[in-house]
């Protein structure tokens, strides 16, 4: 159930970017600025990539990057354990907890919120490509 793809440079910027915020949570703070400064150039190859500052991707990349700057100042230092942990588990098992979460924002849907799609979003396998392309359709005998 491993999905860990080296052929794609993303996975390369999340490796490095995990190792950066473990680092951090392990006592040396200037892997959070590391892991922002990687963020924005991992924001701005995407945009560039994708040709849109809407693309999912880089939707992902840059609430990733509001997350890290949330947790920058020293009161809110904890917050990093939460990037930590997901981007691991985006690396070894391809379940992104950011791309479900802004899978949900309203220009991202297409079905109004509700809790069978937070049950779908959040609880469906984790799959190539993105949540949008791969989240299960609703059952609508179960409505």
């Amino acid at each position: 159930m491993f999905m860990i793809d080296f052929r794609e440079p993303s996975w390369w910027y999340w490796l490095v970017t995990a190792c950066l915020l473990t680092a951090g949570v392990a006592g040396y703070p200037e892997g959070f600025g590391l892991a922002i400064g990687l963020t924005v150039i991992q924001l701005v190859h995407f945009t560039l990539r994708e040709g849109s500052v809407g693309a999912f991707p880089v939707q992902v990349r840059f609430w990733y990057l509001v997350l890290l700057l949330v947790a920058l100042p020293e009161p809110m230092r904890w917050v990093y354990w939460i990037p930590t942990v997901g981007t691991w588990a985006q690396l070894l098992f391809g379940y992104c907890t950011m791309a479900r979460c802004v899978s949900l924002l309203p220009w991202n849907r297409r079905e109004p919120l509700a809790l069978d799609l937070l049950a779908r979003t959040f609880l469906s396998r984790p799959v190539r490509g993105n949540i949008l392309q791969g989240l299960p359709a609703r059952n609508d005998c179960d409505s």
